[in-house]
Parts: C-alpha cells; sequence; structure tokens
C-alpha cells in the first residue's frame, strides 16, 4: 500500500467529500480522507492501481485532479521503524498532532509518564477557571452595588470546591484525552522518554524508532534563586489548587497573570493577598493603560503590591513564612501563613537527552524550532510551552497540529502567531491581541489611538460595575486596526471579535460601521472605534 496525497480541484462541500471518496473507495483505494476545505484527498493506493486510473475516475467524477503525490512508499509501512511518528507528551499539542496524524494515516504512539492530558486539563486552565469562577460567586455574594439586595456568604468550604474542581478535571481528562485514543487508534506508552540517537528513544528499557517524532512535554513552574526558599514550604500554581483550608495570608512572589489570577481567586475567598515583584512595573507587556486598570481595579478590591523589590531572604517560624525585601531602599518583612511562588515556568526538557538527537536548546532549555516547527534535527519538531512560544492551549494545539501537517503530511506550512489573543481571568478581566501602542511604534508605524473609559460603556454603567477601558492602535493614515486591549467584564468573550478584526485587516470605519447589539460588552468595541473622531458624551443611546 502506497499512501498519496492529491489536491483535488471543484469541490465546494461536504457532499463533495463523500462523492470524491466514494470514488476512490470504488476504484480500490484504502485509509480516506477527503478535505474539501482544504481542496484535498489522502488515500492508500494498491501497488498495482496506476496514477492514471485515479485521475481518470476524479475527472469522470466532475472534478480536476491536480498535484497528485506521494507522501509514504510501500517500503515505508514495512517493520524498518516502529512507528511513522512518535509524541513525547500528552497535552494539547500532543493530542491535536496524534489526530491529524492518524488523519493522515500514520502509525503513531504517544509516550506520557504522568498523568495523561497535560497541564491545562489538569492542574492549569480548567481547575483554576472553575475555581477563580467560585471565588467570584462567593465575593459577589459579600460584595455589589445594588441597594435592596441583601446577600450573604458563609465562609467558603475550599475542600469541597477541591473536590468537586478534581471531579470536573477527571470528567474532562477522560472525555477529551483518554477516550480519543481509542477512537482515533494511536497507542499510549506510559513511562519517560529519553532520545538514544536521532530516530530512536528509550521508554522503560525498550527501544523504539520512529520516522518523525514531536517534543511536546510542556513546562512545570520555575521557581527563583531566593536564599531560603528551598527551606520553606511554599506553593506553585499548582499545589496552591489543591489546598483544604483558607488561609489568614497569602503572599505571593511574582505579579504576572498567574499570581493576579490567583491572589485574586484567594482574596474573593477571604484571604489578605500580597503581590510582589522585582520589577517597578507590573504586566509591562501590557499597554500602561490597560496595566493601570487591571491594578487599580485590584488594590481597589483590597489585593496589596509592593513592586521593586529586591527579595534579601525567606525563612518559616513554625507555619508562618516570613518573606524579608527590601523596597525604596528600607528593609520590610512580609509574613503570612501560604507562599505562592509565581514567576513564570520551565520547559520540561532536562530528561530528554536532547543532545543525543541534535537537537538544540534555548538559554531557558526550551526547544529550539524554525517556522515549520522543526527542531535543529529535521526530523524532530516540537510544539507547545516547551518551546516557549505564547503559553495558551489553544496555540498548543494549533502548534501541534501544523507539527503533524508538517512531519507526516509535508505540507510546508509556516506557523502564523501574528494574532494570538491573550485573557486573564481577574475580575474584571483583560484581553488583548495584536500590537500595543509601543510594539507598533517601534516597528516604525506611525499610530493613532483612543482609549474609552468603561464608565462610557452602557452595559458596565447598568452593571454598575465601571471600572475598566478599552483602547484601540490604529496605523494613522490608514485606520487599520492593529490591536485592542481591554479591561472589563466579559473582557475574553469580546476579544474574539477583535481578533478578527486585527487578523483580516479592519479599520476603525469597519467597526465604526458594524452594527453591535446595545448593552452588551461587545459594544465597547464600537464605541472606542466612535472615539477616534467623536465625543461619544454628546451621542444619544446606539447613535452613531
Amino acid at each position: 500500500m502506497i499512501t498519496y496525497r492529491m489536491t483535488v480541484q471543484g469541490m465546494t462541500c461536504a457532499g463533495c467529500e463523500d462523492h470524491v471518496a466514494s470514488t476512490l473507495e470504488h476504484i480500490g483505494a484504502r485509509n480516506i480522507k477527503v478535505n474539501y476545505q482544504r481542496g484535498e484527498a489522502l488515500f492508500g493506493l494498491p501497488v498495482s492501481i496506476k496514477k492514471e486510473t485515479v485521475e481518470r475516475a476524479i475527472v469522470e467524477a466532475h472534478y480536476q485532479p491536480v498535484n497528485f503525490m506521494q507522501i509514504q512508499s510501500e517500503g515505508d509501512s514495512d517493520k524498518e521503524d516502529d512507528y511513522d511518528y512518535i509524541i513525547i507528551g500528552s497535552g494539547g499539542a500532543a493530542f491535536a498532532s496524534a489526530i491529524k496524524a492518524r488523519e493522515y494515516g500514520a502509525r503513531v504512539a504517544m509516550i506520557e509518564r504522568g498523568i495523561v492530558g497535560g497541564t491545562c486539563v489538569n492542574i492549569g486552565c480548567v481547575p483554576s477557571k472553575t475555581l477563580l469562577r467560585a471565588g467570584e460567586i462567593n465575593n459577589q455574594a459579600k460584595n455589589h452595588p445594588f441597594k435592596g439586595l441583601h446577600t450573604s456568604a458563609a465562609e467558603a468550604d475550599l475542600a469541597q470546591l477541591v473536590e468537586q474542581k478534581n471531579e470536573l478535571v477527571e470528567t474532562l481528562r477522560i472525555q477529551k484525552y483518554e477516550n480519543l485514543i481509542g477512537t482515533y487508534g494511536f497507542e499510549l506508552i506510559k513511562g519517560e522518554a529519553k532520545f538514544v540517537n536521532e530516530k530512536t528513544i528509550e521508554v522503560n528499557g525498550r527501544q523504539l524508532t520512529g520516522k518523525r517524532f514531536l517534543i511536546a512535554t510542556g513546562a512545570s513552574p520555575l521557581i527563583p534563586d531566593i536564599p531560603g526558599l528551598n527551606h520553606v514550604d511554599f506553593l506553585t500554581s499548582t499545589t496552591l489548587l489543591e489546598l483544604k483550608k483558607i488561609s489568614k495570608r497569602l503572599a505571593v512572589i511574582g505579579s504576572g497573570y498567574v499570581g493576579f489570577e490567583l491572589g485574586q481567586l484567594f482574596h474573593h475567598l477571604g484571604t489578605e493577598v500580597t503581590l510582589m515583584q522585582q520589577s517597578n512595573q507590573l504586566l509591562k507587556k501590557y499597554d500602561p493603560e490597560i496595566s493601570e486598570t487591571i491594578t487599580r481595579a485590584l488594590t481597589q478590591q483590597g489585593i496589596h503590591f509592593i513592586t521593586g523589590i529586591k527579595f534579601k531572604r525567606i525563612e518559616q517560624d513554625g507555619q508562618i513564612k516570613k518573606v524579608h525585601i527590601k523596597t525604596e531602599g528600607k528593609e520590610q518583612v512580609i509574613e503570612a501563613e501560604q507562599l505562592l511562588v509565581a514567576t513564570g515556568r520551565k520547559p520540561n526538557t532536562a530528561n530528554l537527552n536532547l543532545y543525543s538527537a541534535n537537537v538544540k536548546v534555548g538559554t531557558r532549555g526550551e526547544v529550539l524550532i524554525d517556522e515549520f516547527s522543526r527542531t535543529t534535527n529535521p526530523r524532530i519538531y516540537a510544539a507547545g510551552d516547551v518551546t516557549l512560544g505564547p503559553q495558551f492551549v489553544y496555540v498548543a494545539a494549533y502548534q501541534g497540529g501544523l507539527a503533524a501537517d508538517n512531519a507526516v503530511g509535508g505540507l510546508g506550512q509556516k506557523t502564523d502567531l501574528d494574532f494570538v489573543p491573550s485573557v486573564m481571568f481577574t475580575t474584571p478581566s483583560t484581553a488583548m491581541v495584536g500590537l500595543t501602542e509601543e510594539q507598533a511604534i517601534k516597528k516604525g508605524l506611525k499610530v493613532k489611538t483612543s482609549v474609552l473609559p468603561l464608565s462610557t460603556v452602557p452595559r458596565a454603567i447598568v452593571n454598575r460595575e465601571t471600572t475598566g477601558v478599552f483602547k484601540l492602535v490604529a496605523e494613522a493614515k490608514t485606520l487599520k486596526v492593529l490591536g485592542v486591549h481591554i479591561v472589563a467584564e466579559n473582557a475574553g468573550d469580546v476579544i474574539y471579535a477583535a481578533t478578527l478584526a486585527v487578523k483580516f485587516g479592519m479599520t476603525v470605519e469597519d467597526l465604526q460601521d458594524t452594527l453591535t447589539p446595545y448593552l452588551t460588552m461587545a459594544e465597547g468595541l464600537r464605541l472606542a472605534a466612535l472615539t477616534f473622531d467623536k465625543d461619544i458624551s454628546t451621542l444619544s443611546c446606539c447613535a452613531g
């Protein structure tokens, strides 16, 4: 059996896919995958069936065959290698890549040393966001802006919340990961993998060979070198989510999005929270209006921030952790029952023996890849957090799928991460896509911006939650939208529309001329666009 890819012109719908697949099956093709959107068909042919037979059948079916390409020879299907594609890791990147590779008909093995599913479902996105929602509801019960509503909340039962969180995690891990192994027919091998050479790995003393590999081992919490820290019972983003009791005080080292989210989570559950960082500026990668607004919002809620810190040492006295710091020339001690370290993440590459596979890593241990997701060894690819690219599961899944397209399908597709939306799930939430004003200027672009306070957005006004902002960054001459930055309730939902605007080159006028439903947060996008040339305070409701 020889595997081919063929571009098929003339397909316009799913019915065309079925027609082409039926045609190929009729002449003896097997393992058929047809995609009308990509305009291609993948299939296996016995050696006895000639190329001309296939092309004639497709023409008779009223389609046009072009670019008929062999992607796997008959010899490739023998036992020369144990697998066509070996994936190390089992998170979002790994599963997206395995599924795509199986669609190409590849023999796939996935290696996992721990729990299937990776960071997102087990210890990251899913558990943190469900607990964040619980904390938000608890806080709303105690603090809301509406007269006449008399609500209250008893002390939260963290152990019960964590138990419910764990049930959700297990359910989604089974449904969205473990069950898919059998559905798509790839093999899961439990154990730790390390490379023996450029085409061989060792797992549990067993050596496996593969034509292509994907490194998708993710990342782990980075622990800073602070005197005394290793002698203290500190928490990471993983272990914090397993606490069974709410402590009186929580100190957080690091004030990135993880520190902001988890700090506010425990603040909403009744903990006194202090966030500390070495830099003077919080959220440095954000536009100043955005970082200042979200910091002000959390400060007004009662979270403490200390910046410009030099960490002197950390010690533990009984259950109390003492963080000795120096800021503005003065020394002080921050005391708390719990200490969270949220200073970033490091790639999981230390045990892979990448040197033996001629795979180079960067200064932080990240796997170096090119625009096709290839490592310095062209038969080995990498995707997800292990590359220290944008650390979002949707980016990892995109990279994993692209890696399979290139490693197994031979498509030669380039990675495109120019329009990655990001969300920080605080209350209010923060979302951004595209360029900040500073980034645009550094690229040599002349820009024009609008900054719209949330107090002018009708949805925020009726919610009585007006701390927030919309900021648009546009190219000065054409008014093409270059970036959108939001602090508001549901900012993460609004940012998808903004992502489409940035990706497809929409202008400020396009946003102005597009209808948005009244009393939705998305209306803030249009109002921010109107702000470029109008004083919206002089407009009536819904007027343009």
